[in-house]
């Protein structure tokens, strides 16, 4: 209920820019082979197809890469982008509609509660910078297990702080920095609605983790980035931050 009310809130509230795009992130938290495998038929069978339905365009779903064994088999990312949050808003009721979702979605949806698909589900509700309005679908086409896609939050320890890192990305060049190395972004998100705000997240990939470690160096040592990170603007807004690197599944659109 809490939930609900604050998305209409933010329906009401948001101005309405039709060209940034709104993101729903979906960490789940899962135990063993067998849910894995159940949340990996859902996601392929029911879920993607439902949605691609339902009028979204391209759904990633990432796990974590194989050299990561303290998450690896622990958790899966589904990442779904809206053109706006009235279509975010009627998604689940789409969903309840398609009797062809419901059908092959039932192993998930009518889950026993002592034999459930996951264990948690952490939710994040994104809005794309205004330097970065859409989703931008990776160029590889290596095998997706080689992959990197990295998944990065950075928090501020006021509102007022986390928004100079925002203006850092858009304003500021950073993403520009980026988009010059080569890093490959798919998007770059405020977040309105999760547990670590305020905090942005974004995520660049690359095509393999070499690349990955080489990209790192030359972002390290770019004069652009230099000049940049020691500008007395913008000191000091990052007061935490996480990453995982990732790996997309073998039915992820991105």
């Amino acid at each position: 209920m809490r939930y609900t009310l604050t998305l209409l809130l933010l329906i009401l509230i948001l101005p309405p820019i039709k060209a940034q795009e709104f993101y729903e992130l979906k960490k789940f938290i899962i135990s063993g082979v067998d849910q894995e495998k159940r949340l990996d038929d859902y996601l392929k069978n029911a879920y993607i197809p439902a949605a691609k339905k339902a009028g979204v365009s391209a759904i990633g779903v990432f796990k974590p890469v194989n050299s990561d064994q303290e998450n690896k088999g622990k958790l899966v990312f589904v990442l779904t982008p809206f053109k706006d949050l009235n279509k975010f808003e009627k998604f689940t009721a789409a969903l309840d509609k398609d009797q062809t979702y419901q059908s092959r979605g039932k192993d998930y949806i009518d889950a026993p509660y002592d034999n459930p698909p996951y264990a948690r589900i952490e939710t994040t509700l994104l809005r794309a910078f205004s330097g970065f309005k859409k989703l931008r679908k990776p160029p590889f086409t290596n095998s997706p297990s080689d992959r990197v896609y990295e998944l990065r939050s950075y928090e501020g320890a006021t509102e007022k702080i986390y928004r100079n890192k925002v203006e850092m990305f858009n304003e500021g060049g950073e993403i520009e920095i980026f988009e010059k190395l080569g890093f490959n972004a798919v998007f770059y998100g405020e977040v309105l609605i999760g547990k670590e705000q305020p905090n942005l997240i974004y995520m660049t990939t690359f095509e393999n983790m070499k690349s990955r470690d080489q990209h790192w160096d030359t972002f390290r040592s770019d004069p652009d980035w230099e000049k940049l990170r020691d500008n007395p603007r913008y000191q000091n807004n990052v007061s935490g931050r996480w990453t995982y690197l990732l790996s997309p599944t073998d039915y992820s659109d991105l």
